[in-house]
């Protein structure tokens, strides 16, 4: 039973073809394991200093100094988050929409859209933490982490695309897609200000991606083509087999004839070989 949920799970992430579960996938693995690492050490020695330092590793700071030496934190924060309902809920959002992004674009589509909207998000947070006076404070210690831009990015990309199409929302019933992302947007722009106000700028940079991307696409420019596999060039050889013109004797007559003449001089020929030899010699 166990052999074949893990194999079912493992077929879904990695071999349905589907990026959709392939982020998710990803996403929860790492998130399990920092889990269960800080399980393990906390029954051992009542801190999770090892898991700490892992989301620190992961984390992307925003003082640009720091960020020299922690160059591939652009990346990984996308993939952690701080803590359970975090990851729940960007991961639900992920699923719901990104079900309806995979129903009319492709997988490579989708993965431009996360890994596109995540490195806009990072881009903007770090360009609001230092030109802006108000974050002067905490700039030396903000840090970024969790895949809410990267899942912003889908989410608009998706309405831009479809901004009609509606789901269900509990106690509001259907809701078009437009109008939810707008309310997102809203919320983020007001949270600038709030507690977490570096998550609510990199929603924002992730939002701007999603409406460009798709805004390209409709225009024709499929960003994602940057993940397309180049074709290989492959060198043809070619046996070259020249052909005998209509009317002329075959190689192998004329070898024969002129074996004969080697052999027996020219006036041996019979009539007929003397007229094969004759068209062989006055072919272009």
């Amino acid at each position: 039973m166990r052999k074949s949920v893990i194999s079912e799970l493992w077929y879904k992430v990695a071999l349905s073809g589907s990026r959709l579960n392939l982020f998710i996938g990803i996403n929860s693995i790492i998130f399990v394991t920092i889990g269960f690492i800080s399980v393990a050490e906390w029954l051992f020695t009542r801190n999770t200093s090892v898991a700490t330092l892992i989301k620190e590793y992961m984390s992307m700071p925003a003082y640009l100094p720091e960020l020299m030496y922690k160059f591939w934190t652009p990346l990984t924060y996308m993939f952690g988050h701080a803590g359970f309902f975090h990851f729940l809920f960007n991961m639900l959002w992920l699923y719901w929409i990104g079900q309806i992004f995979e129903d009319f674009l492709s997988g490579r589509q989708f993965t431009f859209a996360y890994l596109s909207g995540g490195f806009a998000g990072a881009l903007l947070y770090i360009l609001f933490y230092n030109i802006f006076p108000a974050f002067s404070d905490i700039l030396p210690v903000a840090t970024l982490i969790g895949a809410s831009a990267s899942v912003m990015a889908v989410v608009v990309a998706t309405a831009t695309l479809l901004p009609d199409y509606s789901i269900r929302l509990l106690l509001f019933g259907d809701v078009k897609l437009k109008y939810l992302v707008l309310v997102f947007i809203i919320i983020d722009i007001i949270g600038i200000a709030e507690l977490n106000a570096g998550g609510s700028i990199a929603h924002l940079g992730g939002a701007l991606m999603g409406f460009i991307f798709i805004k390209q696409l409709q225009s024709g420019n499929d960003w994602s083509r940057i993940f397309a596999k180049k074709k290989k060039l492959k060198v043809a050889t070619k046996t070259y087999n020249p052909k005998v013109p209509a009317g002329l004797p075959d190689q192998d007559v004329i070898d024969t004839i002129l074996d004969k003449i080697s052999k027996s001089g020219y006036d041996s020929l019979s009539r007929k070989e003397k007229e094969e030899l004759f068209k062989a010699s006055n072919k272009e």
